[in-house]
């Protein structure tokens, strides 16, 4: 009898587990997440495919999807704060997937029909076709954005509850689903186009973000009504506070009793009356989005954790990740796919090792000692990334000029390299044993180096400073969920993804001046220093919210402050 009942219990728990509303929003999330991660992977391979293998396109909607979320991020947040949840995130989630599936449809056409659309009216019905693409694309991903603000730093929060430790641990778990679908879906994607097609993908993808939302929709009703708190927003509760207490004082003053019998709502609407937009003119409705992204900076800067959120956005202006630059200076120092693949997996496995040492550090020492000691980390592990510029076998040379490529293309003096192979010829060369990301490049094609201590020493530091690197992402990131108020989450996300965007801007930019291999080493430098940057600015929040009590790590008095009172003030 004992032990069924001891079963039955287990059954139980195990059952509500799968019905409660933190693994639904995991459920939700990993849908969500594994449909964007496979169409970012394969709208930058059709954009290069589409115009010749060139990146020209890419390049353009790039530039076009951070200037956007630059730009519109407060707004978005704005948007998101002022609106019931559930409308916001429904709402996103049908303008993402429905944005992704028309892409999809309209580069099935162009790869069917290409050689008909470059012969109509001298290629503009192309050029259109590009520029739609482009256009949908950018809305679609700013659609992900405020998906990503409402689900992960407002719905999470409010699923939590005040349990701080559960918070941290629905981060942790957000966080591995995400580096898990980085992985895993380009490369489902990849294989589909190499053993079938582009069109083949476009319509995979179409049909995937097509079933996908509408199981995520249900996913997203399922969780609200588990979860009452989410229904009622805290500013729009406060406001229904005010009104309800000035009711009466108007009353009494301004009505006759007759008059004071009339609902709240007629009288609250004859106060509100003389605000309405279209008594405020047409010069007012204009600017108002000008007004929103003022209010959205200003009010990001007045945050308690303001140096916190821009020190996590210093970390963006870095060449030291497994992107392209990363992936393309390897290449020229003799790294072939199948050791590029490798090193991304390790990447993967120390960023979900970062995530699990952050649920540790944070019990042990609390949540902004986390910060600090994950800062004090990736610093220390991408000495070996400085260390590695002038190790052997590094092409870091300062009389080689870092904008003499640039100029030499300016000027004219040296054609721009074409592509050997086209990336359908190399997505098709791919075998049933291999990965997308582990075709190896031909022997004859790499440079031989006299010595590899250099990239090894390079990328030995990137990957051990994706630990210290996810744990301070966490930690920033459950700062800011439990430090601003819950009616300006939305706005200042929004911000906080702006400066995040704009950094990054920047260090693209960065690398465009010193393309050239030899100033590489330049670029590891002045990435670690704006690291560097970015953890001294989060030092001086510590420091001014702890004092010296930041340096006692592992006091449970201090562990209990910390929980108490994580930060400054909730607003300043």
């Amino acid at each position: 009898m004992e032990n069924s009942g001891a079963r039955r219990t287990c059954c139980e728990s195990i059952r509500d587990f799968f019905t409660s509303a933190k693994f639904l929003i995991y459920m939700g999330h990993a849908l969500s997440t594994w449909g964007d991660r496979m169409w970012n992977f394969a709208v930058a391979v059709f954009l290069v495919e589409l115009y010749g293998n060139s990146l020209l396109l890419s390049a353009v909607y790039g530039l076009v999807v951070a200037g956007s979320v630059l730009l519109l991020g407060a707004i978005i947040g704005d948007w998101v704060d002022k609106n019931p949840r559930l409308k916001v995130a429904q709402t996103s989630l049908l303008v993402q997937n429905c944005c992704v599936i028309v892409c999809g449809i309209l580069l099935m056409v162009v790869f069917q029909f290409r050689e008909q659309l470059t012969e109509l009216y001298n290629g503009w019905i192309l050029t259109t076709c590009y520029i739609l693409v482009i256009t949908i694309a950018n809305i679609a991903n700013l659609a992900s954005t405020a998906t990503s603000i409402t689900i992960q730093r407002d719905w999470v929060v409010v699923v939590a509850g005040q349990d701080s430790n559960k918070l941290a641990d629905m981060n942790a778990t957000v966080r591995i689903i995400d580096q898990l679908t980085n992985i895993l879906a380009p490369m489902l994607v990849g294989q589909i186009m190499a053993f079938g097609s582009h069109f083949v993908g476009c319509g995979f993808i179409s049909g995937w973000n097509l079933c996908s939302m509408c199981l995520e929709y249900v996913l997203l009703w399922k969780v609200y009504q588990k979860t009452p708190a989410l229904a009622v927003k805290a500013g729009q509760k406060e406001q229904q506070q005010e009104l309800k207490q000035l009711g009466p004082i108007r009353d009494s003053e301004t009505q006759s009793p007759e008059e004071s019998s009339q609902p709240l709502m007629n009288d609250t609407s004859v106060g509100v009356k003389s605000d309405t937009p279209k008594q405020r003119g047409c010069c007012y409705q204009v600017t108002e989005p000008l007004r929103t992204f003022k209010a959205g900076w200003v009010a990001y800067y007045n945050q308690s954790i303001f140096f916190a959120g821009m020190s996590l956005a210093f970390l963006y202006m870095t060449v030291l990740g497994f992107d392209c630059i990363t992936t393309g200076y390897a290449y020229t120092q003799g790294l072939n796919g199948s050791v590029l693949s490798l090193l991304m997996g390790s990447s993967a496995v120390s960023g979900i090792g970062g995530t699990v040492a952050f649920t540790w550090i944070r019990k042990k020492c609390g949540l902004i000692r986390t910060g600090f000691i994950s800062g004090i980390a990736q610093l220390s592990c991408l000495m070996l990334c400085v260390i590695s510029v002038f190790a052997p076998g590094s092409p870091f040379n300062l009389s080689v000029s870092p904008f003499q490529d640039l100029y030499s293309h300016l000027i004219g003096e040296k054609i721009l390299p074409e592509a050997d192979h086209s990336l359908t010829s190399a997505l098709n060369g791919w075998n049933t044993t291999t990965l997308p990301t582990m075709t190896p490049a031909p022997a004859e094609d790499l440079p031989h180096l006299k010595s590899y201590m250099s990239v090894c020493l390079l990328f030995a530091g990137v990957i051990a400073a994706r630990v210290g690197l996810w744990s301070f992402d966490l930690t920033v990131t459950q700062l800011i969920q439990e430090n601003v108020i819950e009616s300006e989450r939305g706005v200042i996300n929004g911000v906080q993804n702006s400066m995040n965007y704009l950094l990054d801007l920047l260090h693209f930019i960065m690398v465009i001046l010193a393309p050239n291999p030899e100033a590489f080493g330049l670029l590891v430098i002045i990435s670690v220093s704006f690291v560097a940057m970015g953890h001294i600015m989060y030092f001086r929040f510590a420091f001014k919210s702890l004092g010296s009590r930041l340096f006692l790590c592992c006091s449970p008095e201090q562990k209990v402050e910390t929980e108490d009172c994580p930060s400054l003030p909730t607003s300043v």
